[in-house]
């Protein structure tokens, strides 16, 4: 039996400068046989008896359509991840990327079909990390990214779905000319919007103690340089401490748009075998 990490999180959202209402929505839930436990915005909880899940979305579309396309789909994840328990139960064993990409198709489907009259055409993007006891399995669409620090430096896990993040990471643009891009927002990726289907980033990341994890809206990247996120993911010992630091930068250096971010650290301690 594989001992069981403990993760520690913290989230922090803010509504941008020139918003009248916050478009991002966060959610963290633990995904077991009785379905998905909401967790609050901070706290620390064990991968001993349940998966944990944590993912942001950032809403697009007129009127209010914006905010209710990010908080349905994070709604309708905290349903469909848990059928994974559900169908173990039963004696079959879902592939967990498998399972995303099934979910994220009905998930898109399901906004569609919820955005007609003022919502016509809502979307929203997605960045999600669900956490097994044996993998980290996530899934993104848009530009809400997934980063990951180990060992003092980070890597994007996610992808942008944008021509100018492609060219930025080919290395064809520096940083600060994909910052300055004309196109940087223009997404060719995101879920709902009328689109009859939707290919998201998916992948599964090996994590071990130690590891810690940032899930951020595209307000706080308009904000805050990678080398900050690095510098901020490796000093604080706590998820609040980092994500409090980002924040305040991020709101210092743009705040114009809203900005969401959760901050995860894997514990070095463990609690229990799990079965």
């Amino acid at each position: 039996m594989a001992k069981a990490p403990i993760l520690h999180w913290h989230a922090r959202s803010r509504s941008g400068s020139r918003k009248e209402r916050n478009d991002d929505s966060f959610l963290a839930f633990a995904s077991g046989p009785d379905g998905a436990e909401i967790l609050k915005d901070h706290g620390s909880h064990s991968l001993a008896e349940h998966d944990l899940v944590f993912a942001i979305s950032d809403g697009m579309g007129g009127a209010k359509a914006g905010h209710l396309a990010s908080s349905l789909i994070l709604e309708r994840m905290s349903e469909v991840i848990p059928e994974t328990f559900k169908r173990a139960a039963q004696g079959f064993f879902p592939d967990c990327l498998d399972h995303l990409q099934g979910a994220l198709q009905s998930v898109h489907e399901h906004i569609n079909r919820a955005g007609t009259g003022e919502n016509e055409g809502m979307a929203a993007t997605l960045a999600l990390a669900w956490f097994t006891l044996e993998n980290l399995y996530i899934a993104n669409a848009g530009d809400s990214r997934i980063y990951r620090s180990r060992n003092e430096e980070i890597q994007q896990l996610s992808r942008d779905h944008t021509f100018a993040w492609a060219d930025w990471k080919r290395g064809s643009i520096s940083e600060i000319e994909y910052r300055n891009h004309p196109r940087r927002a223009a997404l060719y990726q995101a879920i709902g919007g009328g689109h009859p289907s939707i290919s998201p980033h998916f992948a599964a990341i090996p994590y071990e103690p130690g590891d810690r994890f940032l899930i951020c809206s595209d307000g706080l990247i308009d904000g805050i340089w990678e080398r900050q996120i690095k510098l901020a993911l490796a000093d604080y010992p706590e998820p609040s401490g980092a994500a409090e630091s980002m924040l305040n930068r991020a709101v210092e250096n743009s705040g114009i748009d809203d900005i969401t971010l959760l901050v995860i650290h894997v514990d070095d301690s463990t609690e229990g075998p799990r079965p």
